[in-house]
């Protein structure tokens, strides 16, 4: 009975990771499950900031020297650590604590201080190594791997889901990305502007769009684990790891739409906005542009275009992913989907803290 009910612990456990919900599994621990996960990774930068402690004006053989002595003083200071732990000197930490990651941190970075007396590579290794540590910390602990693999997994179902949205939502979207498009001042600002400026106008509305989620998200929470009524409530820290994975489910279905519309315009442009237009408007085609002939008609695929239905499209990703909690239409479908995924989650998790507490001796 013991071996069945923790070898079901075990699959729900793998289930929730899978699904990229770590933070499901009741005993998960930073210095066990999340930085001994990344051991593989750390190791090898570990071993390759032994170079902290060579020099471009050095011969090669006293670079080699000197990388091979990093290389010693590095494995030398992670044994000693591990005789202080009480470990075996040449094992790998069964733990990432707060010695290991201290090390990890700031012995690779004595090595330029001590061999060159360089102050401002020290700080540039240590703080490149705290930000490697923060990025473990968040891709391995909130599961946004699972979260991924999970979203490439179900990007057929996802894509038909938003190729439907995307059908239900052009009308509405079209009412007014139609009237921006043939606008002369809109073409006028997207035309003359910098790449660069375009893909930060993109981020800066995801991140918009992600805002609103955030602060939507908590509400719809509540409301689908009080229909559920199954288990103990989550915890904060599960809660935010379950916020991530809708956030990337969102993400999906927006980067579907937005880029659908973003298309439609681009073909659009070119049946709809000849070299005529260009001129009578005093829009320059930009860096590059082709014609391409279609039924003895001149289309003009240009810079400019696709920086305009770029824009187009930048806009209504926005609407749309505020328009999936607030517009009725959008919000029942997508949040009715997730409810029933959520349910499922939730009953799942109970069922796994009912094994837990047999396998617990009281």
């Amino acid at each position: 009975m013991g071996t069945t009910a923790a070898s079901e612990v075990a699959r729900y456990e793998q289930r929730f990771r899978r699904a990229g919900l770590p933070l499901f599994i009741e005993d998960f621990s930073p210095t066990h499950d999340i930085f001994n996960r990344a051991i593989p990774l750390l190791a090898l930068v570990f071993i390759a900031e032994m170079l902290g402690a060579t020099s471009l004006d050095w011969p090669i053989w006293v670079n080699l020297l000197t990388a091979l002595g990093g290389l010693a003083v590095l494995v030398g200071g992670f044994g000693l650590l591990n005789g202080l732990r009480g470990r075996p000197f040449w094992s790998l930490p069964t733990r990432f604590g707060i010695p290991e990651l201290a090390v990890f941190v700031l012995l690779p970075a004595l090595l330029p201080l001590v061999s060159e007396g360089q102050l401002r590579q020290f700080f540039g290794i240590a703080a490149g190594n705290l930000l490697l540590i923060g990025l473990v910390y968040l891709v391995v602990g909130y599961g946004l791997i699972g979260t991924t693999l999970w979203g490439l997994r179900r990007l057929a179902g996802e894509l038909a889901n938003s190729i439907a949205s995307l059908v239900r939502a052009l009308p509405l979207l079209l009412v007014f990305s139609l009237v921006l498009f043939v606008n002369t001042e809109m073409w006028q600002v997207f035309a003359g502007m910098p790449v660069s400026f375009i893909v930060f106008f993109a981020i800066a509305f995801a991140l918009l769009s992600n805002v609103f989620l955030v602060l939507r998200l908590p509400q719809e929470l509540d409301r689908i684990e009080r229909e559920a009524a199954s288990g103990p409530p989550l915890r904060r820290i599960q809660r935010l790891n379950l916020s991530i994975s809708l956030v990337i489910r969102q993400w999906l279905q927006v980067i579907v739409v937005s880029t659908g519309v973003g298309l439609f315009f681009v073909a659009f442009g070119m049946l709809a906005i000849s070299a005529n237009i260009y001129e009578s408007w005093g829009i320059d085609p930009g860096g590059w542009s082709y014609e391409i002939w279609l039924l003895d008609h001149p289309l003009l695929l240009s810079a400019a275009l696709v920086k305009v239905a770029v824009g187009i499209a930048n806009f209504t990703g926005l609407y749309y992913s505020i328009a999936l909690l607030t517009d009725s239409t959008y919000r029942t479908e997508f949040l009715d989907t997730v409810a029933i995924e959520l349910r499922a989650v939730f009953e799942d998790r109970a069922q796994y803290l009912e094994l837990r507490a047999r396998l617990t001796p009281h």
